[in-house]
């Protein structure tokens, strides 16, 4: 069986916090597939906030996510700590890749429980239609 593989990148220009959450567990007691997908929303989110954008206002223009790949290394359980990285690269005419590390924070070391990615299209909602990469983009998302 061929398994996904994510090479991440070396850096990550922006990470955030977070704590495993009681509902995010399913009937196994570990955190749920869907619940992976919604932690990387709130980090995609937050990383987009920390450049003054949103998922609908990316310099005048919105997102779409068009495909995510995940590769779990460790299991999530509660109440682990989290480090969720988050890096924009691999830009082209319509859209890019967002890189995720989720790694949990064991005292005092972390270990990479996943690797995530997800392609982004630009979407100009107002007009249904995808939208086209430009410099500023590239700019604000990389700061």
């Amino acid at each position: 069986m061929n398994r996904i593989k994510i090479s991440l990148p070396t850096s990550f220009s922006f990470s955030t916090l977070m704590q495993v959450r009681i509902t995010d567990l399913n009937y196994g007691a570990h955190v749920g597939n869907d619940a992976v997908l919604s932690i990387l929303h709130e980090a995609r989110a937050q990383f987009l906030a920390s450049r003054g954008c949103s998922e609908i206002d990316v310099c005048g223009i919105g997102l779409i996510m068009a495909d995510v790949a995940i590769e779990y290394k460790k299991e999530l359980k509660y109440p682990d700590s989290l480090i969720i990285s988050v890096q924009a690269q691999d830009f082209d005419k319509m859209g890019f890749d967002l890189f995720y590390c989720i790694e949990r924070i064991d005292g005092d070391e972390k270990k990479i429980a996943v690797k995530a990615k997800t392609g982004m299209i630009l979407f100009d909602y107002s007009l249904g239609k995808k939208g086209e990469m430009n410099d500023n983009i590239i700019k604000k998302l990389t700061e």
